[in-house]
C-alpha cells in the first residue's frame, strides 16, 4: 500500500498537506501549485548528460537513473511534485511486446496489432513484470519527503492507436478503421489495455505515488460521439480501478476541448487543460466538483520573461474563480526550451499566487 495512503485511503502521511495534493482536493491553498508536464528531460543539461549513450527504454528500468533524473528539475526548478520518470509504452514493452523508442520518431511497433488473434500477445501485467519501479519508487519517495510524487500511465485509446499503427500517427486511420469497422474487437483491445494499465498505476502508487495522471495524448482526434461511443468506459474502467486508494486522479489529452466535459465524467479528479480553451471557460466545460490543470501555451517560454509574465498573469486571471487549481503548461516542455524559464516561471506562480 502506498507511502500516502492507507488501505482505505483516509490516513496519508508526508505528503498530504502538500500544496499540489491540496489543489487536487479543492482545499484552500498557500499558492497555486506548479509543475511541468516533460519537466525531467531533455530541456535540462544535467538530464543529457546522465542519459548519454543509454537509450530511452533501458534508461526506464534503472531505478538509480529514474531517481535521479526525476529529482533533477524538482531541484531546479523548485516545483511542487515530482513525476516519475518514465514513458506510456513502458508497460508494454514489460509484457512482452517488441517495440522500441526511435529517437526522432516515437514508440515503433514491430508487429501492429489488427487482428483478434493479435489480443493474445496482450497478457496481464503484474508486479513483477516492472519490479523496477517498485523500487525506484521507493527511492523517490525517500529522496523528496514532503514533495508529491505523481505516477502517470498512457490511457487505452492513446496506447490502442500506438499498438495499431505501428507508430506515431497524424491521422490514426487504422486506430479509427477498426474503431469504426470492428467495434468489438476495438471494444476488447481497449479493455485489455485498460487492465494493464490499471495494474501498472497501482503498482506506482502502491510503491508510494501521492497522485496518478492518465495522459489520453491523442484523444483530441476524436469527435465527442465518438468518445463517449468507443473510448471513454475504458478510461473509466482505469479510475474507477484505482479509486478506492484515495490519490487524485488527473486526466489529460490534446487538443481535447471538445471532449473535457466527458473527460471529467471518465472518473478524473482534475481534468487538465491545453491552452486552447481558457481556465474559466473549461471549468464551464467540465462542470462542478473537479480541479482543472494547465494551461499556457508551452511555446510562450520561447518569448521575453515579460511576454511569459503577461501570458501567466492571463492564465491566473482565468483561473481566479477556481474550486482548485494546479498550473501547468498545456502539453509538456519542448526540449529546446531554457530551463532559467521554467524556474522563473515557477517563482512567479508562487509569489503572484501567495496568500
Amino acid at each position: 500500500m502506498s507511502a500516502n495512503a492507507s488501505p482505505t485511503g483516509m490516513q496519508p502521511t508526508a505528503t498530504y498537506d502538500s500544496p499540489f495534493l491540496k489543489a487536487c482536493r479543492r482545499e484552500p491553498v498557500p499558492h497555486t501549485p506548479v509543475w511541468f508536464m516533460r519537466q525531467a528531460g531533455r530541456s535540462l543539461p544535467e538530464y543529457r548528460k546522465v542519459r548519454e549513450g543509454i537509450p530511452m527504454l533501458e534508461s526506464c528500468t534503472r531505478p538509480e537513473l529514474v531517481t535521479e533524473i526525476t529529482l533533477q528539475p524538482v531541484r531546479r526548478h523548485g516545483v511542487d511534485a515530482a513525476i516519475y520518470y518514465s514513458d506510456i509504452v513502458v508497460p508494454l514493452k514489460a509484457i512482452g511486446l517488441d517495440l522500441d523508442i526511435k529517437p526522432g520518431v516515437g514508440p515503433v511497433v514491430a508487429e501492429p496489432v489488427r487482428t483478434r488473434a493479435d489480443l493474445a500477445r496482450l497478457r496481464d501485467l503484474t508486479p513483477e513484470d516492472v519490479s523496477y519501479v517498485t523500487e525506484a519508487i521507493g527511492l523517490l519517495t525517500r529522496e523528496l519527503g514532503s514533495t508529491p510524487l505523481i505516477g502517470f500511465a498512457g490511457a487505452p485509446f492513446t496506447l490502442a492507436s500506438y499498438l495499431v499503427e505501428g507508430g506515431p500517427s497524424r491521422t490514426y486511420e487504422n486506430a479509427k478503421a477498426m474503431m469504426y469497422g470492428d467495434p468489438e474487437l476495438w471494444a476488447d483491445l481497449l479493455d485489455r489495455l485498460a487492465d494493464i494499465t490499471a495494474a501498472f498505476l497501482k503498482v506506482q502508487i502502491e510503491a508510494g505515488a501521492s497522485a496518478v495522471q492518465l495522459f489520453d495524448s491523442w484523444a483530441g482526434a476524436l469527435a465527442p460521439a465518438d468518445y463517449r461511443r468507443s473510448v471513454m468506459s475504458a478510461s473509466a474502467k482505469v479510475f474507477d480501478a484505482v479509486a478506492g486508494y484515495g490519490v487524485p486522479r488527473i486526466h489529460f489529452g490534446v487538443g481535447t476541448g471538445e471532449l473535457l466535459g466527458l473527460m471529467g465524467e471518465a472518473g478524473a479528479d482534475v481534468v487538465g487543460v491545453d491552452w486552447r480553451v481558457p481556465l474559466d471557460e473549461a471549468a464551464r466545460r467540465v462542470g462542478p466538483g473537479k480541479a482543472l490543470q494547465g494551461n499556457l501555451d508551452p511555446t510562450v517560454l520561447f518569448s521575453t520573461p515579460q511576454a511569459v509574465e503577461a501570458k501567466v498573469r492571463e492564465v491566473l486571471d482565468a483561473a481566479a474563480g477556481l474550486e482548485g487549481h494546479v498550473f501547468n503548461l498545456g502539453h509538456g516542455v519542448m526540449p529546446t526550451t531554457d530551463p532559467d524559464a521554467l524556474t522563473r516561471l515557477t517563482e512567479y506562480v508562487h509569489t503572484q499566487t501567495a496568500r
